[in-house]
């Protein structure tokens, strides 16, 4: 069930919406925002140049340093009486990423957040545990608003606090939550930890995000939770949460809702354009934004798209998960390694937990990578063994051999409270 028709709508359709759009959002850019009209005059396109959504291609890239650069407002578009709310990036590598919405902005958002948990199987009248953090952050307010304008209930709990989330969970019987997939995890655990079987309560659907996550993490919180773990992205500097999300029905990809955010696929080396289906990483373009429009945001996330059709009915254009980010990226002896790699592979070997961390270093002149994992509570086997078919597995996926794989009891490796948690652990510097 679709939450209003341009889901379904036409692609041909689509695309006149989207092209109608582009032309006035590049437009309205550069009257309203100087660094994009500089950003535009130094790449050639006069105005009326781009004549359609065929054109995306030829507008300036915007990168995370222009924000910093720009910080605090330079790209907002609207003067300050017109800014309604504020929210940032966390800023774990400097400035925060500062971002604004008009009153138009803030119903674009709630608009897309219900289409997009409606999608996930939410419907009015479910009550929805919100455990995204609110403030700043955008998760939180992002899904909050989203709810009521679905119609559902939302308990408003926020990040952290696990024992009040399982208490609200039990006594108000939760329908969906709302969290990262590591902090799912930690909760099953602390249930478990405290005698209390998921499986007996209401709850039926997660809607999960806010970091990358391998499908055997998805698997372990629907086989610990007994439910459906269903992916949600965004990102601040576009909107938040609500830029695309799985369909509950077929969870094959994120419907991206292209009448609102335009993706492409580039080469991450290069720029280039790449065909349908290839991995590489992520351009958004937004085309109603009205406090802060964005031309062709590189994300950093890596996927791919395809615009088939979906089983569910939806025709707009499907992005795979997010299998890493391109700042992500470890250089380990000159070999290119991404944590998501060594992540996929150890979960393939049965008896592995999602729990890992990665510990670089440096003796010398060479690097030094060490491999910790957990198994799992009912593994039984012999933990040498266990280390064993880890160090093969990695060695057949990846270019170089790690130098230590450790396996440790279940929940030994930290867990954090407050949703995401930090797996590479870099001691070069």
């Amino acid at each position: 069930m679709t939450y209003n028709g341009v889901e379904t709508v036409d692609r041909d359709q689509l695309r006149e919406l989207q092209s109608e759009r582009l032309c006035d959002i590049v437009e309205y850019a550069r009257e309203n925002v100087p660094f994009y009209r500089e950003a535009l005059a130094e790449s050639g396109l006069p105005p009326g140049e781009i004549d359609g959504i065929e054109d995306c291609s030829r507008l300036p890239f915007t990168t995370k340093e222009d924000f910093r650069t720009e910080y605090p407002d330079g790209l907002f578009a609207v003067e300050w009486d017109a800014v309604k709310r504020i929210h940032a990036s966390s800023g774990t590598t400097g400035k925060p990423k500062i971002v604004s919405y008009t009153d138009r902005d803030l119903g674009v958002w709630r608009s897309v957040m219900a289409r997009s948990l409606a999608a996930a199987g939410v419907t009015e009248g479910d009550v929805v545990q919100n455990a995204y953090g609110y403030g700043l952050f955008t998760g939180g307010l992002g899904f909050h608003d989203g709810c009521e304008e679905l119609g559902a209930t939302v308990v408003p709990v926020g990040g952290g606090n696990t024992a009040r989330q399982i208490e609200l969970l039990t006594d108000l019987g939760s329908d969906v939550l709302a969290c990262t997939p590591s902090y799912c995890l930690y909760l099953a655990e602390e249930m478990e930890r405290r005698s209390i079987d998921p499986h007996e309560l209401p709850l039926s659907t997660v809607v999960i995000g806010a970091e990358p996550f391998t499908d055997p993490m998805r698997e372990e919180i629907e086989a610990a939770l007994g439910v459906t773990a269903v992916d949600v992205y965004g990102l601040s500097e576009i909107i938040g949460p609500g830029v695309s999300i799985e369909c509950a029905a077929v969870q094959e990809g994120l419907h991206v809702w292209e009448d609102h955010f335009y993706p492409e696929i580039i080469d991450p080396d290069t720029g280039e354009l790449l065909p349908e289906g290839e991995q590489g990483e992520l351009v958004l373009t937004t085309l109603t934004k009205e406090a802060l429009p964005v031309l062709r945001y590189r994300t950093g996330d890596i996927t791919s798209l395809t615009r088939e059709p979906c089983a569910c009915g939806r025709t707009h254009a499907r992005m795979d998960n997010v299998t890493g980010r391109t700042d992500d990226l470890l250089i380990v002896r000159g070999v290119n390694v991404y944590a998501s790699q060594i992540e996929a592979a150890m979960l393939d070997v049965s008896g592995v937990a999602p729990h890992y961390r990665l510990d670089l270093s440096r003796e010398g002149e060479l690097d030094r990578m060490n491999v910790t994992a957990e198994h799992h509570e009912d593994y039984a086997g012999d933990v040498a063994t266990l280390e064993t078919r880890i160090l093969e597995r990695l060695e057949a996926v990846l270019d170089l051999t790690p130098d230590a794989v450790s396996v440790v009891e279940p929940a030994t490796i930290d867990r954090t409270e407050t949703g995401k948690v930090q797996r590479v652990f870099d001691h070069r510097e």
